[in-house]
Order: C-alpha cells, then sequence, then structure tokens
C-alpha cells in the first residue's frame, strides 16, 4: 500500500481577499481611534482657552490715581437737577449702569438702597446714573422696588467718565462705580463685567481709596 503525503492547503483567492480586507478595516479602526483622541484633544484645549477667556473678560478693571472730576449737570427721575461742583464737600460715588432692561442693574441700586444707612455713616452719596428715557427707566425700577432717583443721561456723562461700551452694549455704560472725593477729584474706577459688586466690597473700596 502506497502512502500520500498531505500538504497544507493553498490559500484561495477569496481568503487571500477576505485577510486583505480584514487588515484594511483594522488600519482604518485604527485610524478613526486616533483621530478620535487628537479631536478630543482638540476639544479640551479649545474649552479651556473658552474657561479661561471667560474668567478674564469677566475680572473687573480698576484705575486709581486722583485726577479731576468731570462736571456735569444731569435731571433724575423725580425732576430735581444735580450738578456735581454743588456736592463739593461730600463724597459722591457714580453709579453707571445698563439700566432698563437689565434686572441686575436694578437689583444692584435696590441692594445698595438697602445699605443707605452704612453709605451715610462712610459720609458717601450714591448717584445712579443710566441712559434712558424716565418711562423707562422707572417702570424698573417699580419692578424691582427701587426708590433712588436715577439721573438721566444722554450719553454726555457716561462717555466723559470713559464708561460707554465697556458693557454688552456698545452705545451704553458698563456696569461701573466712580469714587469722587470731596474735592471734586476722582479717586477710582472700577469696571465689573460680572454685572455685580457686593455692597460690603463697595464700600470697601470706598473707604480705601478715600484713605489712601
Amino acid at each position: 500500500m502506497s502512502t500520500k503525503t498531505r500538504t497544507s492547503p493553498t490559500p484561495t483567492s477569496h481568503q487571500a481577499q477576505a485577510r486583505q480586507k480584514l487588515a484594511e478595516l483594522e488600519r482604518r479602526d485604527a485610524r478613526r481611534h486616533r483621530n478620535r483622541l487628537i479631536a478630543w484633544g482638540i476639544g479640551i484645549v479649545v474649552a479651556v482657552a473658552l474657561v479661561a477667556a471667560g474668567i478674564v473678560t469677566s475680572l473687573p478693571t480698576r484705575s486709581d490715581g486722583a485726577q479731576q472730576a468731570p462736571d456735569f449737570t444731569l435731571t433724575d427721575t423725580a425732576g430735581v437737577t444735580h450738578r456735581l461742583a454743588d456736592l463739593r464737600g461730600k463724597n459722591v460715588v457714580l453709579y453707571f449702569s445698563e439700566g432698563a432692561g437689565c434686572q441686575i442693574c436694578l437689583v444692584q441700586m435696590g441692594e445698595i438702597e438697602k445699605r443707605k444707612a452704612d453709605f451715610d455713616a462712610a459720609g458717601v452719596v450714591v448717584l445712579p446714573i443710566v441712559m434712558n428715557s424716565r418711562d423707562q427707566i422707572m417702570a424698573d425700577m417699580a419692578a424691582n422696588n427701587v426708590t433712588t432717583p436715577f439721573l438721566l443721561d444722554d450719553g454726555t456723562v457716561s462717555k466723559a467718565y470713559g464708561t460707554l461700551g465697556k458693557g454688552m452694549h456698545p452705545g451704553l455704560p458698563g456696569h461701573s462705580f466712580v469714587l469722587i472725593d470731596a474735592a471734586g477729584q476722582q479717586r477710582w474706577y472700577g469696571e465689573y463685567p460680572s454685572m455685580w459688586l457686593a455692597p460690603d466690597d463697595l464700600l470697601r473700596e470706598i473707604k480705601n481709596h478715600l484713605a489712601g
């Protein structure tokens, strides 16, 4: 009886094609995985950059140093005329804001209003200034239970104090405070893109800059 030697079958062309296809799929999956990792990494970098930019743009801007405060004459919502020169001998804080339509701006004034006794004790008069009509700001004042009269500006005073375009709207004031001492000297300017300054912090700024 003769013996036959068995030999391994030669892969068919179909098997070779299948293996080639599998290899291509594995390479494609590897590329996709690598691209996903790259995209994920880029996304993290962009997110961090956006957060950092948001933090930077929401940080307050301050300027110190005494300089003559621009004089002005404005009428308030109660019909009373205010001339800065007439307030010599008193410390004055000008509060600029976007006014009507900005609820946090009214809330800010409402919280300052609640602390009137503390501002009086510090010898400070707070004058809120807006670029609105009387009817516009009065409606928001009533909605937020704010009674302190707002001075009505046509933009001249806001521009003179450098607060125009510092907020969300180019043609309106930003959320800013200006401290003017009893001699009519501007002692401090604080701009708050976060749209808020706690009354305690405002009082602290006032006392620190008047003492300096």
